[in-house]
């Protein structure tokens, strides 16, 4: 692991806002810890670390730019019923991103159990810089991975539903890599821009499913890249570039999407939920003024200016957990067991198997979970409002669908109904005055949903950050009715 860096903060699958590991005295709008001293607790605490912290290979002089490299594929040990592996209809490949210098983004796509005809889906995990297999195999994937690193068939997996792509993104996460750091995206222009040129790839690549309604979906600190995502397929249709892509919609869960309000919303929601007093609401309520200064600075002056905003809106977080001893502020529900609170190294495990390797043809790469460096890449990006952009899709009749679990803090459903709330658009009005309505699923009630024209928001019952793990069946019901536009 690299020793050079002034300030590292890692997820497991989704984000880690400033960790709770860091040190728990504070003042009032600053953070009296040392930058470095937090990276090495950071450092020697995580077990879902990659050996390189960013995936960088030596110079591959095989690249071609720009093309998809795929190959059909089935993994060791599954029961696949006497099905071929072209009838299968799983895929792993990569694709040479054409405006990088050379870097290659890694797939996995699984056509549907169902229909051929079911919409595609693509899968963003946040971080950022996690990989997107972490969701695969613990949440909507066709399989999980067995405590003896066997796979099981998943009742629930999304591909019941979709078409679904799963993409180890930005550069540097999982299986994807370059060789020339620059490749590193720090914005998420820079994302959306290779997620446009890897779309277009792959569906020059399979033209049969550019057909296809087109959804993307993610979570965590994809509240980020889906917003940037879906403005930058809409622009490109307009503009009539390459393969017309038919973008339905879009779905973020427990996101962080607009950090402004969200921020403000931790101790409100701490205080519902009994993990605070009122004495230490008011107290940790002095921050939030410094936070929305900061923040409104970060989106006029972009660079330190959102740097500083991310130390100083953090601390209304720190404080929550530090006060929380063994809080898995994933889900308050339960107790942190780990340092991740998930222990998901199973994933990591068997993804570096030499017969899975060879079963995605990935030669000797091994898999990176999570990229620090990715991550600390990103940083200036993390207070910035991505919500900006949403209003110009909703006018255009792109469906947006806002989920969270109830019993996540760290992305609640509080902070995320308030920005949806408080979003400008035609609808608004609307949108507030929309009932509140149970959202049922086979006869009980497993949710609770407000929406208007092709916006909706839905708190889930039951469940934490996330939502298809603890509600497998709730979250793919939901995928199906949403795509379907049947949701109440």
């Amino acid at each position: 692991m690299a020793s050079t860096f002034i300030q590292i903060s890692l997820s497991f699958l989704l984000l880690l806002l400033t960790s709770p590991f860091s040190c728990a005295t504070y003042a009032n709008n600053h953070l009296h810890f040392s930058q470095k001293q937090q990276a090495e607790k950071l450092i020697k605490s995580f077990n879902l670390f990659p050996k390189d912290s960013i995936n960088i290979a030596t110079h591959d002089p095989s690249f071609v730019a720009p093309k998809i490299v795929e190959k059909s594929f089935s993994f060791p040990s599954l029961n696949y019923s006497g099905l071929s592996v072209e009838d299968l209809g799983h895929h792993a490949g990569y694709c040479s991103l054409q405006h990088s210098k050379v870097a290659r983004l890694f797939y996995l796509f699984f056509e549907s159990r169902n229909n051929k005809k079911d919409p595609v889906v693509i899968w963003l995990t946040g971080g950022p810089g996690c990989s997107s297999e972490l969701a695969l195999f613990y949440e909507n994937g066709p399989f999980h991975i067995a405590s003896n690193l066997s796979l099981v068939w998943n009742d629930y997996g999304w591909d019941m539903a979709s078409n679904i792509l799963y993409v180890d993104q930005p550069v540097g996460t999982g299986f994807s890599y370059t060789t020339d750091e620059s490749d590193i995206c720090h914005d998420e222009e820079g994302i959306s821009n290779d997620l446009y040129d890897f779309l277009q790839a792959f569906f020059k690549e399979h033209p049969q499913f550019a057909i296809n309604d087109f959804y993307i979906t993610g979570e965590s600190y994809a509240g980020h890249y889906i917003p940037a995502f879906a403005t930058r397929i809409h622009q490109g249709n307009k503009a009539k570039e390459g393969i017309h892509i038919k973008l339905k919609g879009f779905a973020i869960g427990n996101g962080l999407t607009n950090p402004e309000i969200q921020y403000k919303a931790y101790t409100d929601y701490a205080l519902e939920m009994n993990l605070i007093n009122y004495t230490d609401y008011n107290s940790i309520n002095l921050n939030i003024p410094q936070c929305e200064k900061e923040a409104k600075k970060c989106g006029t002056d972009g660079g330190n200016a959102c740097n500083t905003s991310y130390y100083t809106c953090n601390a209304i977080f720190d404080q929550i957990v530090t006060l929380n001893p063994g809080l898995n502020y994933y889900d308050i529900r339960k107790k942190c067991n780990g340092d991740l609170c998930y222990d998901l190294s199973n994933i990591e495990t068997f993804l570096n198997k030499e017969s899975v390797r060879d079963a995605l043809a990935v030669g000797d790469r091994e898999f990176v979970s999570c990229s620090s460096d990715v991550y600390d890449a990103m940083q200036t990006d993390w207070m910035k409002n991505l919500e900006v952009g949403i209003p110009a899709l909703l006018e255009d009749g792109i469906k947006v669908l806002v989920y969270a679990g109830e019993y996540d803090l760290i992305c609640n459903w509080l902070g995320n109904s308030r920005w949806v709330q408080a979003m400008e658009w035609s609808g608004q009005r609307q949108y507030g005055a929309s009932p509140t309505v149970p959202f049922v699923v086979d006869g009980a009630v497993a949710g609770l949903l407000k929406s208007h024209g092709p916006l909706n928001f839905l708190k889930v019952h039951d469940a934490g950050h996330l939502v298809p793990a603890d509600q497998p069946n709730v979250s793919l019901q939901m995928l199906r009715r949403w795509m379907k536009g049947k949701l109440t």
